[in-house]
C-alpha cells in the first residue's frame, strides 16, 4: 500500500456492501491534514485524525486498514470487518499514463473480495457477513475538474466493474478513460492507452468501444447522494457528491456476442463538472 513518494494528497477508498447497505471508508492525508471520511447510502461523516501512517498497513488515528480487514474506532462509529482474498488487476490500471505528470493518479487494489463482521454507526448496526468489498486509491494534487466514476459488484453473477472518464489537463488536455471488468474469472480492460472510444459518457448513459469489446451502462439515479470532501490543489476544500444507491444496467459484448447483461441495484457513482 505504500507510495514511493508522498504526494500533496493521497486517499484510499474501502467499499463494503451487503444486503443493499453500503459503507465506504476513506482514510487519507493532504496539506490540510489527515482524515477519515465515511459515506453510506444516505449520509456522510468527515473526521480529522492526528496522523496517518502508511506502511504494510494504514493507521489513521485509532483506525487500522490492512489486507485482512479494517478496525474502525471513530466518534459514534466503530467495529471490525474482515476481508477474504483480494482480486487485484493483472497490471496498473493507469498503464503508461502512470509515467505522465498528472494531477491525479488512480489505482485499483481489489476489484472484489468477501466480507464478514459489522460496523455500528450511531446506534445502527450494519452486518457484512456474506457481503462484498472493493478497494481503490488516488494520489496527486486535485481531482479532475470534469469526471464521472462508476463501480458495481453486487451482481447475481461473479462480476465487478469499475470505470472512470475524466478530463486530463496535462500534458495537453484530453478526455481519458479507464475501465476494468472482472467476470467469470476473466479480466477485461478498456482504456485510452488501448484505443477505447468514449461514445457516450453522461450521468444516464455510458458507452465504450474498443476493438471487439463494447460496454454499455444505463443508470437510474435516485439522487446525487451525500457530500464528500475532495482535494483541490492539495487541500481537501472541494465538495463532491457520491451516490451508492444507483441502479445500473450493464451490457457487455465481445466480437458481437453478448458476454453478460447484469443489473446492479447498489452501484456507486460520482459525477463532477466544474466550470
Amino acid at each position: 500500500m505504500q507510495e514511493s513518494k508522498q504526494p500533496q494528497f493521497e486517499g484510499w477508498y474501502f467499499k463494503h456492501q451487503c444486503a443493499g447497505e453500503t459503507v465506504a471508508l476513506i482514510p487519507g492525508r493532504a496539506e490540510s491534514g489527515s482524515f477519515v471520511q465515511v459515506v453510506t447510502n444516505d449520509r456522510s461523516w468527515n473526521f480529522s485524525v492526528p496522523a496517518l501512517h502508511v506502511g504494510a498497513d494504514i493507521q489513521a488515528g485509532s483506525c487500522l486498514f490492512s489486507r485482512s480487514g479494517v478496525i474502525v474506532d471513530l466518534p459514534g462509529i466503530h467495529g471490525q470487518i474482515q476481508y477474504g482474498s483480494w482480486t487485484p488487476l493483472r497490471s496498473d490500471i493507469m498503464g503508461p499514463f502512470r509515467y505522465l505528470p498528472m494531477e491525479c493518479r488512480h489505482g485499483i487494489l481489489s476489484m472484489r473480495h468477501t466480507l464478514s463482521g459489522s460496523l455500528e454507526l450511531e446506534g445502527h448496526t450494519v452486518a457484512f457477513d456474506g457481503g462484498l468489498g472493493y478497494i481503490e486509491k488516488d494520489a496527486g494534487t486535485s481531482f479532475p475538474s470534469r469526471y464521472l466514476w462508476l463501480h458495481a459488484n453486487d451482481f447475481p453473477a461473479p462480476c465487478s466493474i469499475s470505470l472512470a472518464v475524466a478530463r486530463i489537463p496535462r500534458p495537453r488536455p484530453f478526455n481519458g478513460c479507464i475501465c476494468a471488468i472482472v467476470y467469470g474469472g476473466q479480466e477485461y480492460r478498456l482504456a485510452t492507452y488501448r484505443g477505447v472510444r468514449v461514445l457516450a459518457a453522461t450521468p444516464e448513459h455510458i458507452r465504450l468501444a474498443q476493438g471487439s469489446l463494447l460496454l454499455e451502462a444505463d443508470l437510474e439515479r435516485r439522487d446525487d447522494g451525500p457530500t464528500l470532501r475532495a482535494p483541490d490543489d492539495g487541500r481537501m476544500t472541494a465538495i463532491i457528491r457520491e451516490s451508492s444507491a444507483v441502479t445500473a444496467h450493464f451490457r457487455f459484448w465481445q466480437r458481437g456476442q453478448l458476454v453478460f447483461a447484469l443489473t446492479s441495484t447498489a452501484a456507486s457513482f460520482e459525477c463532477r463538472d466544474k466550470p
